[in-house]
């Protein structure tokens, strides 16, 4: 008999607040913190929560990307993936509501595998599809341009 995996689990998080600026962040058995620069008048302990937001897009393209790649059996080998986001910083500073704070994203992916340009398309146009950091920001308004490319 086979296992069925659930189709929906509740995710959590917990941080303790030391500060205005930081969050130090537990889930499952890890803890990170989330924090300003010195010069916004935080600690740097971490990265602020808007580039938490832009690394987890990295992540989750990486980790989809590999499933995809896998289920269509294509070699992407590993990933250099690299963002860039114009980012309206009138929200966060309290001069305005802002309805799409994170304008535009530039992703950049290079994949050193024996995958085609042709292949690397069918992964992103899957990676699109089902990666959900993806469909959050292109949900919240945010236009994503995706660069997929072989390295060789």
């Amino acid at each position: 008999m086979a296992i069925r995996m659930k189709t929906e689990v509740t995710l959590k998080a917990r941080a303790a607040c030391p500060s205005h600026s930081r969050a130090d962040v537990s889930l499952r058995d890890l803890t990170f913190a989330i924090d300003e620069p010195v010069e916004r008048g935080g600690s740097n302990a971490g990265p602020t929560p808007t580039d938490t937001a832009l690394a987890a897009l990295i992540g989750c393209t990486n980790v989809i990307g590999h499933k995809c790649a896998d289920k269509l059996g294509v070699d992407i080998g590993h990933l250099d993936i690299s963002a860039s986001c114009t980012f309206d910083r009138r929200g966060v500073t309290l001069e305005e509501e802002i309805d799409v704070p994170f304008r535009k994203i530039e992703l950049s992916v290079v994949s050193d595998g024996n995958a085609s340009d042709e292949a690397l398309q069918r992964v992103a146009s899957e990676v699109r599809k089902y990666c959900p950091l993806s469909k959050l920001f292109t949900s919240a308004g945010t236009e994503i341009t995706e660069i997929w490319r072989a390295a060789h």
